[in-house]
């Protein structure tokens, strides 16, 4: 199991969960924040300080959020498992699907 990032973090990435993350699992692109599912402990450290309450344990995301258990994943399909987002630094790509989504507000 792990903690999955969803859309309300898409052009928003206040990163307070980066800093709350012990073992630095959580990777930045552009628009987004993602979650390594490999890497993460499912400690919960980062959902509490998420702003914009973006942040689920993967069985508790909402149904109309589902589909961002993959897109998480999906972000570390070519990028594997670094181990270490802070060595890695931001990334300049997006998952495709977060990549097209418009603007948000």
């Amino acid at each position: 199991m792990t903690y999955v990032i969803a859309l309300p973090c898409v052009d928003v990435k206040d990163k307070a969960c980066v800093e709350e993350c012990p073992v630095d699992c959580i990777y930045e692109g552009p628009r987004s924040l993602y979650i390594n599912p490999d890497e993460c402990v499912d400690c919960g450290a980062c959902e509490p300080v998420c702003p914009t309450e973006a942040i689920f344990y993967e069985d508790d995301l909402p149904s109309e959020l589902a589909s961002w258990k993959s897109i998480n994943a999906n972000f570390f399909s070519e990028l594997g498992t670094p181990g270490g987002a802070a060595r890695l630094g931001p990334q300049e790509f997006d998952e495709p699907s977060v990549a097209a989504l418009p603007p948000q507000a």
